[in-house]
């Protein structure tokens, strides 16, 4: 549906988690015999969860449990853990401080230099669990730092910023020849983030195995805000899943799609990926877990920005351990644990057998879907009405 904002100015209908639903089939399924593995490149999955690349969210330790429980966390080589030999003492000044010095701080402690003894240190933290290892590195420094991650062992490569596209103009810097590095690299490149069917297919046609999907939308990121920057998560997702169906049909080749950000419980995950994902890549939800390096805070990954600075510290508090999180027991109503058995159970319900399966179930727009016949959760502020 299209709307006219002025005189020949067109825009479309948007939507995100809160604006649609799932629609059952006709056929139900068992939640033991469904599928959740996925993968990326090479690299198998059995749960379709990453864990961000965010310094409250995932350390070696954190990315060492997510790869025990089948899913993968993702290192931020530009993050804290590569520029501190003690990063958790950076950590505890920084989740102790008031708020109105949290900005400042953050500025000040993300100038300290990147260490590149460091980044062998954390790739073999993880390696010497025998569990897969994933870093994130930003565009302009995938020639060193990622290629650094590469000798030392890394099996996944993450290529994130605000806003990547294939094509880069600048009168100061290079731009990273994408396409060649994918050829000459031996291990899957995932490359985010995006939000347009145009962007990823230009992206899957320099090689990459792997988009990420989402601009703005996490718990800690204020891109929206800052930038004016943004398109719901679930049209983003459907649009870049659209382009992976029509590059895997024209050349045989399948880039997994991971819609990164903006989910906060079990139905949004199902959600995601019945629009197209592949896996998620989680933050505020994993910076709950007790393994978590934040202690139950989180903060955006592009604080490093000396003048601009596009995220925040939130706290989430402890909900428990990862374990609980992913697989349950659940202790709370509101969604926000046992999140890969809601998925199980979601597609289940919906006939789905695996991740392609359901990547195909009906989605319907339902504005209501929070508010309908809720209204007692919402008095009392529990389940729905958190």
């Amino acid at each position: 549906m299209e709307y006219f904002l002025g005189r020949n100015r067109k825009a479309r209908m948007t939507f995100g988690f809160d604006d649609v639903s799932l629609v059952p089939g006709n056929v139900t399924v068992d939640p033991k015999d469904v599928d959740v593995s996925t993968s990326i490149g090479s690299v198998r999955l059995e749960v379709p969860i990453l864990g961000a690349a965010m310094d409250g969210v995932v350390d070696p330790r954190m990315a060492v449990e997510l790869g025990k429980l089948g899913a993968l966390g993702v290192l931020n080589l530009e993050g804290l853990f590569t520029r501190y030999e003690d990063p958790y003492a950076v950590i505890e000044e920084i989740i102790s401080r008031p708020k109105d010095e949290v900005a400042a701080l953050l500025q000040r402690v993300y100038q300290e230099p990147i260490k590149e003894k460091l980044i062998d240190r954390r790739i073999e933290e993880i390696k010497s669990h025998n569990v897969p290892a994933a870093v994130s590195v930003t565009p302009l420094r995938a020639e060193t730092l990622g290629r650094r991650a590469i000798q030392a062992g890394v099996d996944v490569l993450v290529i994130q910023a605000t806003v990547t596209t294939l094509r880069y103009v600048s009168s100061s810097l290079q731009a990273l020849d994408l396409e060649k590095f994918c050829r000459e690299v031996p291990v899957p490149v995932v490359v985010g983030n995006c939000a347009t069917y145009e962007v990823a297919l230009e992206l899957m046609r320099a090689g990459v195995s792997g988009i990420l999907v989402g601009i703005g939308p996490g718990a800690a990121c204020t891109t929206r805000a800052v930038l004016g920057i943004g398109v719901p998560q679930v049209t983003a997702t459907v649009d870049v899943a659209a382009a992976r169906e029509d590059y895997l049909k024209s050349t045989g080749r399948y880039v997994a799609v991971i819609t990164d950000g903006g989910m906060r419980v079990g139905g949004d995950i199902a959600k995601a990926i019945a629009s197209g994902a592949d896996a998620v890549m989680l933050g505020s939800p994993l910076a709950s877990a007790q393994e978590a390096p934040g202690r139950g805070h989180h903060w955006g990954m592009a604080t490093p920005d000396p003048a601009l600075p596009r995220g925040t510290l939130i706290r989430v508090g402890i909900k428990g351990s990862l374990r609980e999180i992913l697989f349950g027991p659940s202790t709370v109503t509101d969604g926000t644990m046992n999140l890969v058995g809601a998925l199980r159970v979601a597609m289940g319900s919906l006939g789905a057998r695996n991740i392609r399966e359901m990547q195909k179930v009906e989605i319907v727009v339902a504005p209501s879907i929070w508010t309908e016949g809720k209204h007692l959760q919402r008095e009392q502020g529990v389940g729905m009405g958190r």
